[in-house]
């Protein structure tokens, strides 16, 4: 498995503009994507985008930054899951 990238700072920002153009900071991965759905990894989790014509424009690792054009419909966020409990410990949480 790949070292994770960290960043030095803990905000993650995402903008979205006219719900045609987002921009997304403190991204590790494009894990997935499509002209539909696109899958991003943070180290906060992932972050789904779905829409239509989606295009990643800009990928850039270095920073942690990637920016999405196309009709956005949706944007789930999917909390990275903790390792170190069992099944039972995340339930009863």
């Amino acid at each position: 498995m790949e070292d994770q990238k960290t960043f030095k700072t803990n905000n993650q920002n995402i903008f979205v503009e006219n719900r045609q153009k987002i921009s997304i900071t403190e991204v590790q991965d494009v894990e997935s994507f499509d002209d539909e759905l696109i899958q991003v990894s943070t180290p906060k989790g992932k972050i789904v985008i779905k829409g239509l014509n989606l295009q990643v424009q800009k990928l850039d690792l270095e920073e942690g930054k990637v920016i999405i054009n196309g009709s956005i419909n949706a944007i789930n966020y999917i909390e990275k899951e903790d390792k170190g409990k069992s099944f039972l410990g995340k339930i009863l949480k």
